[in-house]
């Protein structure tokens, strides 16, 4: 942004009014500053002048008339400064929100979709990130720090997977600009994204607003916080043997003995070390071929619970504070030597079952050349840490875990800046309360469509994944009520949902296929914010069921030409019930594009179930268009 500075600087724009800017096409647009009470403001934009006087307290808007997809333009803002802002797109703006999965980088799927990284070159795609920020106490006017950004293979990195695949498939089929402004916190529940009036029908969290409005209250929590880090933050003496011994356990010198054999990838509480939080060190010798050294090289290791600090050869070549990221490590060129070479990790755990994450990439590559790290490795215990009583897991206030804390702080600046869509991704951290989710996602989806003031906005939510251990038996699970509470809420208007519970990963709550969950999107929002209503955007869908003797007929919509059996064999993953509410599992077999489910054991069935279990592997009712039906149940108890 360009700025001449005439007098002492007046106007000021909101964060999303800057260069680069995408502005939503065919609508009229609204541009708003801020400036002195009755500074007179002018703006000029595509052949057009738009005046406008601050009020009492300093705010002013302009807005422009319907304009084409387009551009670059230029927009000068004139008053006591002068503000010029370069390279305006107009195209079509959505609004990406949820917690980490709609966050989750580009970087941490580079290694999947090395293609769509080098080939990002889309300078019409733009990315605005706000950055997070949470607040219960007042709504604010404008959001963080940020820049819009276009698409290239550098700059992409930093997209929201699974948004910079939505917005690709729009772009290359309709060719029109895309500006994605992505507002999402890892971990953070849906009531944090709605506003105070937005709560008014949810009983629940509007007591605990008024509650957290008491200052009394409040300030008490946060004292008691402040003292509780205060002891956190002591210096507490360090321990680690592998540290404070006559030689450190990562030194390519020190003699390893007494040392225990440990299987990679694993968990030390599974290979003889029980209830153990602490540090464990891990070492393992491998033989290095001449031709692998004297190059870059990379060594991947999977996922670690949770912190680690890896050395190869004595010297730090990286290291992750908790246990979610991949952990993928440069190795300078000459740090690997032909023949023996030392990786050594030390691993500290607070809480769970500390170790490697299993069916992840470990293994060190140099060129064309990989060595597999899985197998026989050493581990020896450095410290334990003292077992917690109920005092020392204490849980300190967030506001961004607070009904409206990022509502405030993250939505409600954004709400002028007109838009096409929405899109949500976003449950996990509501799967311990997932029947209340049924009112939680409608009552966000009208809370930011009142907001917004642009009418029955388009809505359009993916489903959550499957995750977790898999289950061989019927089983009642909450991440599969939450899935039918999002399915549930497709009975608003206007609404889509991707259904996604083929592109999950039963030990990685960050799935890595953000491609099929952004084209899935993108599929949604072609049918219902583009028009195209003869589209089959998603997998069957539960839509009515009818009982004749011992067999249930399920009918969906979105059969997309037809239902099918994915892979070889029948139907699975479809369990039946009497009045007992038993479920066992059941045949299942596709007759006139519906499906007939029974079981011998079941005389007089009344329920049924669809991939009903956290990560119900092996579901495999699709459509013809070759996307996955939506878990559900006939279940209305």
């Amino acid at each position: 942004m360009f700025v001449i500075q005439k007098a002492k600087a007046q106007v000021r724009l909101p964060q999303l009014i800057s260069d680069g800017m995408v502005l939503q096409r065919d609508v009229k647009t609204t541009v708003w500053g801020w400036a002195s009470p009755r500074e007179k403001v002018t703006v000029k934009f595509n052949h057009g002048a738009y005046k406008a006087m601050a009020n009492a307290n300093g705010r002013w808007s302009v807005k422009f008339a319907a304009i084409k997809a387009g551009g670059p333009y230029t927009m000068d803002i004139s008053a006591s400064n002068h503000i010029i802002i370069h390279n305006i797109l107009i195209g079509d703006v959505w609004f990406c929100s949820g917690q980490s999965n709609m966050v989750l980088p580009m970087e941490r799927v580079k290694e999947k979709y090395p293609e769509d990284v080098a080939n990002a070159e889309y300078p019409q795609i733009r990315n605005f990130f706000i950055s997070t920020l949470s607040d219960i106490g007042k709504v604010h006017d404008d959001l963080p720090p940020g820049k819009w950004r276009e698409s290239n293979p550098k700059t992409v990195l930093d997209f929201g997977a699974a948004s910079y695949f939505f917005a690709k498939a729009l772009y290359n089929k309709y060719h029109i600009p895309i500006g994605i402004i992505n507002s999402s916190v890892g971990g953070t529940p849906i009531q944090a994204w709605i506003s105070e009036e937005g709560m008014k029908n949810l009983t629940q969290y509007a007591d605990r607003l008024t509650v957290l409005k008491d200052t009394a209250f409040l300030n008490n929590i946060l004292r008691k916080d402040a003292e509780r880090k205060k002891l956190d933050d002591k210096p507490s003496k360090l321990t680690d043997k592998g540290l404070t011994g006559p030689k450190k356990w990562f030194d390519t010198t020190y003699v390893a003995e007494g040392w225990h054999k440990f299987w990679l990838p694993g968990y030390w509480a599974d290979q003889g070390v029980r209830g153990l939080n602490g540090v464990v060190w891990f070492r393992k010798e491998i033989n290095v071929p001449a031709s692998m050294t004297g190059k870059p090289a990379k060594l991947f290791m999977g996922r670690i619970v949770d912190a680690d600090e890896t050395y190869v050869n004595a010297t730090l070549v990286g290291n992750i504070t908790y246990q979610y990221p991949p952990r993928r490590y440069n190795i300078a060129p000459g740090l690997l030597k032909p023949g023996r070479n030392i990786i050594v990790i030390r691993v500290t755990n607070t809480m769970g079952k500390g170790g490697f994450v299993p069916d992840k990439n470990y293994y060190l590559t140099a060129g064309d050349e990989n060595i597999d790290l899985r197998g026989d490795w050493q581990y020896k215990v450095g410290e334990v840490f003292p077992t917690k009583t109920g005092a020392d897991n204490y849980a300190f206030f967030s506001a961004q875990n607070e009904p409206t804390g990022l509502y405030n702080a993250m939505v409600a600046p954004a709400i002028n800046y007109a838009i096409k869509g929405i899109l949500w991704y976003q449950g996990e951290a509501n799967t311990l309360r997932p029947t209340e989710y049924q009112q939680l996602l409608p009552a966000l989806i009208t809370d930011w469509r009142n907001k917004w003031h642009e009418g029955e906005i388009p809505f359009i939510y993916a489903q959550l994944p499957g995750f977790m251990e898999v289950s061989y038996s019927p089983e009642e699970s909450k991440w599969a009520q939450l899935r039918d509470a999002q399915l549930k809420a497709l009975s608003v208007p206007n609404t889509a949902m991707a259904v996604t519970i083929d592109a999950g990963e039963w030990n990685d709550v960050h799935p890595l296929d953000k491609k099929d969950v952004g084209d899935r999107l993108a599929l949604g929002a072609e049918k219902i914010a583009y028009g195209d209503t003869a589209l089959v955007a998603s997998g069957p869908l539960y839509q009515s069921a009818k009982t004749e003797g011992n067999k249930i007929e399920i009918t969906f919509t979105s059969t997309g030409g037809g239902l099918v059996a994915k892979g070889s064999g029948d139907l699975s993953q479809f369990a039946i019930a009497d009045q007992t509410g038993k479920y066992v599992w059941a045949n299942a077999i596709i007759k006139d594009n519906k499906v007939i489910v029974w079981s011998d054991e079941i005389e007089h069935p009344l329920y049924v179930r669809y991939a009903w279990a956290d990560n119900p592997e092996g579901a495999n009712l699709y459509n013809k268009k070759g996307l996955p039906g939506s878990p559900f149940t006939t279940d209305t108890r």
